[in-house]
């Protein structure tokens, strides 16, 4: 299920124009499902993928926590990947967090909802 979400995020995402840079990096913190690049905007993505409607909004799996979390990953992801001459001004545009919510219908096309700067 999170495969599929993420496969339908990041067509959703191309389709804004932005760039996939990576998909499921990992460190010992945790993971983040897509790194992207909008313009000169470094996009941090969170996918949440729901089959149907019986649960709670895909949007709502994203608190405070997971909030903290992805800002540490962005941390430890400019200080691994950021190109070295860039490391210390860091994207020009900054960093944003995204979340790409995915509910998985029965018969059908997902419905997707792109949240800009929801984190």
């Amino acid at each position: 299920m999170g495969r599929y979400g993420e496969d339908v995020a990041v067509r959703c995402l191309e389709a804004a124009g932005m760039r996939v840079l990576e998909r499921n990096w990992r460190c010992r913190h945790g993971e983040i499902d897509i790194v992207a690049q909008d313009g000169d905007v470094l996009v941090v993505c969170e996918v949440k993928t729901r089959s149907g409607t019986g649960y709670q909004h895909p949007l709502a799996g994203v608190g405070e926590r997971k909030a903290e979390r992805l800002r540490l990953l962005a941390e430890v992801w400019l200080a691994r990947r950021w190109p070295r001459f860039d490391r210390r001004a860091g994207p020009p545009g900054g960093v944003r967090f995204d979340v790409v919510a995915v509910v998985r219908g029965r018969r059908g096309a997902a419905h997707v909802e792109h949240v800009r700067g929801a984190v």
